[in-house]
């Protein structure tokens, strides 16, 4: 352990001394260059040279400073493509990841330590569940919403990441847990990972003429082949029915993915009943699904209850749902955030003026829902934009990030309607939602009711959301160094063309005193230096 830790202190020294190291060698180079000048000919090159460049002409200086400001015109417009698609420079992001290794930096594997606490402590952030990325609990159908939309508007509304996933779900959710794989459970296998949605059309009745009882089959269809809601329902009962029949002639052991399958499938029946007006049968479905499985909370099935209840403006029932889920312990969700703030700003946003606030203050119902936006805002500040309709909305992917711009979407695609139900609530969010960031002054350094923001956000955000919709993005970011380089060396460049076509003989003038100028402190170094050393010490190191 003593020789490791000299070594470290070894290294540690020869790290911190390499700069200077570089510097006292680059002073010496130079040092030698200019005792050397004379046997190199140095002033004889320099004379040539500036002979050379007087000799040309002013189209060649045009030329010269024309080609610089397009060259750099082009590295500013990729570089403004690259940061606009991927939120970062290129050219950045090229040195860290290839020239710092080189250069003997280190890229921090842990950010535990740049978050402190209120004492001065590190706090610990969390890094593994910021940045999960949760399935959508208001996820739509393929084929009866998602393909309707392709259709029309010819722009495929899914990523191929989040399919993917969702294919992974499926897989992982429906054949899984069992222990005696059938064949239609191969078929299906290898449908949920199949690309081409034809292709998983086709497994699936493949599957069904193996075995007319395979619910897995039946739902790919329903979620799939089916081109309206009605036709959906149809096909989940009878993957319903099916799968309690072969619920009942299976081994109790063996039950676990089939009673996935018929959570799963009493889940999508009560969507179809909301989006078929069926809204108390599908809020009884819902109530039945989340009593009869109460350890299946991570499917989220409350979130779809708020929805439906939201819907029959049952308010008060709403308030006994997020009595149970709002709770500190447990995980929070956009959905929870601000229908809590719905209903507290429900109660004040009809009376509520700006101005009379101003002059009175705020009461305290007024005080508790702007707290309530603020907590809100904090989770997720991408969706009071969504709300206001600053930016246009998108069909909801199937996977959300929380926290995230694909969460944002899923919630404002469902409740903006609420919210315009809810007279005053969307004047009371658009005048309140922007004081949130005065309390976090450094978003990502600091959290106020919740974690610090987490900064992977917008890279899975762009994996989800499809690439015609622009990511928000939070906090906004600067732009790149290299961005505003490149556009001050094209705008630089681009001017002297113009000054040199237009004012030959001056522009010659200036350049000519400006270089004057620029070497006056190295002739003035030079002389100072001849005058401090004797003249025989120099003459000895050049015959050296």
């Amino acid at each position: 352990f003593f020789e490791i830790g000299h070594l470290d202190k070894l290294k540690s020294w020869l790290s911190w001394s390499w700069t200077y190291i570089c510097a006292v060698w680059f002073a010496m180079v130079l040092t030698m260059i200019y005792v050397l000048r004379s046997p190199l000919k140095l002033q004889d090159t320099l004379t040539s040279a500036s002979v050379f460049l007087n000799t040309l002409t002013p189209k060649f200086y045009v030329a010269l400073t024309g080609t610089s400001s397009l060259i750099s015109g082009l590295i500013l417009i990729f570089e403004w493509w690259y940061f606009r698609k991927y939120g970062t420079s290129f050219i950045e992001q090229v040195s860290v990841s290839h020239l710092r290794p080189l250069l003997g930096g280190v890229e921090s594997s842990s950010t535990t330590g740049l978050f402190s606490s209120v004492n001065g402590e590190a706090e610990p952030r969390p890094s593994v569940s910021e940045c999960k990325v949760w399935r959508n609990p208001l996820n739509l159908f393929r084929g009866a919403e998602y393909s309707r939309y392709t259709w029309v508007t010819g722009k495929e509304p899914l990523t191929y990441y989040d399919m993917n996933l969702s294919a992974q779900d499926h897989q992982t959710f429906f054949t899984g847990d069992t222990q005696q794989i059938k064949a239609e459970d191969t078929v299906m296998q290898k449908a949920w990972r199949e690309r081409n949605p034809q292709a998983r059309i086709r497994a699936a009745y493949q599957a069904i003429e193996m075995n007319h009882e395979c619910a897995a089959a039946y739902v790919l269809l329903a979620e799939e082949e089916a081109t309206t809601i009605t036709e959906a329902e149809r096909l989940f009962k009878q993957a319903l029915r099916s799968g309690k029949r072969e619920q009942r002639v299976q081994d109790p052991v063996t039950t676990g993915k089939d009673i996935n399958l018929l959570v799963y499938i009493k889940r999508r029946l009560a969507m179809c009943a909301r989006k078929l007006g069926r809204i108390k049968e599908a809020v009884k479905m819902m109530r039945d699904l989340m009593k009869e499985f109460p350890l299946l909370g991570m499917l989220n099935i409350h979130e779809n209850l708020l929805e439906a209840l939201l819907e029959l403006q049952a308010y008060a029932d709403v308030q006994a749902v997020l009595a149970k889920y709002d709770d500190i312990s447990l995980p929070k969700s956009a959905t929870i955030c601000y229908t809590s703030a719905l209903l507290k700003a429900r109660a004040v946003s009809e009376k509520f003026s700006p101005e009379a606030a101003s002059r009175r203050g705020l009461s305290t119902a007024e005080m508790n829902a702007v707290e309530a936006i603020h907590r809100a805002v904090e989770f997720n500040p991408h969706v009071p934009k969504y709300l206001l309709e600053m930016k246009s909305l998108i069909l909801p992917p199937e996977h959300i990030l929380k926290r995230g711009d694909s969460e944002a979407v899923a919630y404002a695609f469902f409740h903006l309607q609420h919210w315009k139900r809810a007279e005053g609530a969307l004047n009371l969010l658009h005048c309140t939602w922007e004081g949130t960031f005065r309390i976090i002054p450094y978003p990502l350094e600091k959290g106020h009711l919740f974690y610090p923001y987490p900064g992977c956000t917008e890279t899975a955000d762009r994996e989800l959301l499809p690439t015609f919709h622009e990511v928000s993005v939070y906090p906004k970011k600067e732009l790149p160094f290299f961005i505003l380089f490149t556009a001050g060396l094209c705008s630089f460049t681009a001017m002297l063309a113009m000054l040199t076509h237009q004012f030959p003989e001056l522009m010659g003038v200036f350049v000519k005193a400006f270089f004057s100028t620029l070497f006056t402190p190295l002739g003035f170094f030079a002389d100072k230096m001849e005058s401090f050393m004797p003249s025989s010490f120099w003459h000895q190191l050049t015959r050296i």
